[in-house]
């Protein structure tokens, strides 16, 4: 059976690489903050994807060319994740300090400006329009997704089906994206090109609602980041939201109000974070994620089958086995 350890240790090292690379192209006043949020770890997930979905639709296993597109969607996410910081106040990432508060705001939010127009100019060097059109979408719905979740927390009930629309742009669209790029450069049937993208998205869903999950279950060593930061930093996420559900109006309203207003004290956190632990909503929250990975497996029945689209399998297990 194909392993998706092997294949990370096979492709890893090109992936750095690539990455180093055009990292040393960046402006010094670009330069560290890029080396900071990329040098924090991070599983590479986004270029791996893009690689294992054109091996599993390509007929030719040609993908030394792919290196600098997949390094292009890492400086993406990279670039995201500088950006959702700042807008979260959040002060860790992958276990070290958020970049903000070493560089400055103002220097972290150019910074991630500048890595974005970077990836588009990686990506314009492969030439091909469907491929500039998927990642300029990509960049687009992944702002729109932030916009909307900063005016979706203002209102005073968020619904399960509001909050999946909100991750469906946060995080669902560039995973989606990463699987279309890597099918668009396979040049396969656009039915194939379909499957790939519901396989992106479902996943990506799935992704975001397990690590919502795990902010309030896992230590600050599993996640990197602390115990119900998500709470501390006022966002209403789907074990949040059932515990809210679970409330009278005029207790729900009180609370509502603090968490909007950062208000909540030390005591009132510690309360709802046991609660959400003693209710197991962070479990119910988990569980919301499994049809998703089913429509994720769905999709890649459509998939020839080749052990890349058993690796494609395997990277839904990681995603179940995060809870683990």
């Amino acid at each position: 059976m194909p392993s998706l350890t092997a294949f990370f240790q096979q492709h890893l090292p090109h992936i750095e690489y690539s990455l180093r690379s055009i990292c040393s192209g960046l402006s010094p006043v670009v330069q560290p903050v890029a080396e900071h949020i990329m040098g924090g770890g991070g599983k590479r997930l986004r270029p791996a994807l893009c690689l294992l979905t054109c091996q599993a639709l390509q007929e030719e296993q040609v993908v030394d060319s792919l290196y600098p597109l997949a390094a292009a969607l890492e400086l993406i996410h990279s670039a995201t994740l500088l950006h959702d910081d700042i807008l979260d106040s959040a002060v860790l990432r992958r276990g070290q300090s958020s970049a903000h508060l070493l560089f400055g705001t103002s220097a972290t939010l150019l910074a991630g400006d500048a890595l974005l127009a970077k990836a588009n100019k990686v990506v314009t060097e492969y030439n091909n329009l469907p491929l500039m059109a998927c990642i300029s979408e990509a960049i687009y719905q992944t702002a729109t997704g932030e916009i909307l979740e900063i005016e979706r927390m203002k209102q005073p009930d968020l619904s399960r089906e509001e909050y999946l629309e909100i991750i469906v742009g946060k995080t669902g669209f560039l995973l989606q994206t990463c699987c279309q790029s890597g099918a668009i450069m396979a040049g396969c049937r656009a039915e194939l090109e379909e499957a790939a993208k519901n396989f992106g998205l479902n996943m990506g869903i799935a992704f975001q609602l397990v690590d919502d999950a795990l902010d309030y279950a896992a230590t600050p060593a599993q996640s990197g980041k602390p115990l119900g930061g998500d709470l501390r930093e006022g966002k209403l996420t789907l074990p949040l939201i059932f515990f809210l559900d679970q409330l009278d109006a005029q207790t729900k309203g009180r609370v509502l109000t603090k968490i909007k207003e950062n208000s909540l004290g030390q005591e009132e956190q510690e309360w709802i974070l046991g609660q959400i632990q003693e209710k197991g909503l962070s479990q119910k929250a988990r569980r919301e994620a499994d049809s998703f990975l089913h429509s994720a497996r769905q999709a890649l029945t459509a998939f020839p089958p080749r052990p890349e689209r058993e690796l494609l399998s395997q990277v839904l297990d990681f995603i179940r086995d995060r809870w683990e």
